[in-house]
C-alpha cells in the first residue's frame, strides 16, 4: 500500500484533517493509490479485516439526512435500526442527497467535515476492533480511528445496526 501524508490532500480531505486536528485526534489522513470506495477494497488496500472499515452511510429519516457508521462486515437492518434509534423509517439517500448533506461523494463519505453535523449512529460492532479506518472525504483517502473517537467526533449514539 502506497500512501501520502496530508501535505497535498484533496480539498474535501483537508477539511476532514482540520476537523480531526481540532478535536485532538492523532490519526492522520492518508491518500492511497488503491481505491477505498468499498469496504472490501479499503480492507485490501490497508491490509486489515473488512470489519475494521467504518463505512459512513447516509440515510434519510423523518425528512432529514442521518449518518450510520457501520462495520464493513455486515449490512444495516434499516427497520431494526430505526426502531432501536426511535426514528421513522430509514431509506438510503440518493447520491445527490449524500453530496448535499456531506459535501462528499458516495464511497468517500467521512464521519466528519460536513456542512453541518448529522444525527449519527455508531455501530456497536466497530467496538470489536482496536483500530478502525474511515473514509476521509474522497474514495482514496482514509484515517485511522477508534469507535470511541467516532462517538466523540460525531456526538453519535452507540447502537447495533444489524438484525
Amino acid at each position: 500500500m502506497e500512501s501520502r501524508e496530508d501535505t497535498s490532500l484533496p480539498a474535501r480531505s483537508v477539511e476532514v484533517a482540520r476537523v480531526l486536528a481540532e478535536a485532538g485526534i492523532r490519526g492522520r489522513v492518508r491518500e492511497l493509490t488503491d481505491s477505498t470506495r468499498t469496504a472490501a477494497e479499503a480492507a485490501a488496500a490497508l491490509g486489515c479485516e473488512v470489519g475494521a472499515i467504518a463505512n459512513s452511510l447516509v440515510f434519510v429519516s423523518d425528512g432529514e439526512p442521518v449518518l450510520v457508521l457501520t462495520s464493513g462486515r455486515h449490512k444495516v437492518d434499516t427497520a431494526a435500526l430505526a426502531a432501536r434509534w426511535g426514528r421513522g423509517p430509514l431509506r438510503r439517500a440518493t447520491p445527490e442527497q449524500v453530496r448535499g448533506a456531506t459535501g462528499q461523494v458516495i464511497g468517500g463519505v467521512a464521519p466528519v467535515g460536513h456542512p453541518r453535523a448529522l444525527p449519527t449512529v455508531v455501530d456497536t460492532a466497530l467496538s470489536d476492533y482496536p483500530q478502525l479506518w474511515a473514509a476521509a472525504g474522497t474514495p482514496r483517502t482514509v484515517f485511522p480511528t477508534t469507535a470511541d473517537e467516532l462517538l466523540r467526533l460525531t456526538g453519535g449514539v452507540l447502537l447495533p445496526v444489524g438484525p
